[in-house]
């Protein structure tokens, strides 16, 4: 049995995921091109998926800071929490940040034409969530490095900011308040 750590499971983890992304793309590609009013449906259904897989991981990544940073830097734990860390955001979060980028652009321009305030505020809160992701992702590189950055603390207030996003996010996108 292989274990968790080792490269191997690791790489092919990571082929899955582009294998995903590859599919997805081919999927949203026929799907656009079957035609807007068919089209809607799906890539709305697709959008919300990916976000739903970002937002996983953006909840789930400062839990696994609070433990890494509990551990010793040169301990086992940390080695396994440091790849936990950095498959989560190459296999999971990054490709459905990107997935959710792209179909939500689609969607605001296919659909709304890039007009209204809430959508003008929902993507300054969208592009807020991606430095948050951005941050998040220094972090897994500094941590994977044995550099721990802030306490387990800090990442327990550190988890409430993706989560406040995606309130106002979510209230923006469905309400619409103006």
């Amino acid at each position: 049995m292989e274990k968790q750590i080792d490269d191997k499971p690791g790489r092919r983890a990571a082929r899955k995921a582009a294998s995903a992304l590859v599919f997805f793309g081919i999927v949203g590609a026929g799907i656009m091109l079957a035609g807007p009013d068919q089209a809607y449906p799906w890539i709305k259904a697709l959008h919300v998926i990916a976000i739903i897989s970002w937002m996983a991981g953006m909840l789930y990544l400062p839990r696994l800071f609070i433990y890494h940073s509990d551990c010793e830097p040169s301990s086992q734990q940390a080695k396994t929490f440091a790849v936990m860390e950095t498959r989560l955001m190459k296999v999971i979060m990054t490709p459905a940040m990107i997935v959710s980028w792209i179909l939500g652009l689609y969607l605001a321009w296919q659909v709304f034409g890039f007009q209204g305030g809430w959508l003008h505020a929902k993507i300054a809160a969208v592009v807020a969530l991606s430095g948050v992701h951005g941050y998040f992702a220094k972090a897994v590189k500094s941590f994977g490095r044995g550099d721990y950055v802030g306490t387990p603390r800090y990442w327990r207030m550190m988890n409430e900011a993706p989560t406040l996003l995606m309130i106002l996010i979510v209230v923006l996108a469905i309400v619409k308040p103006f």
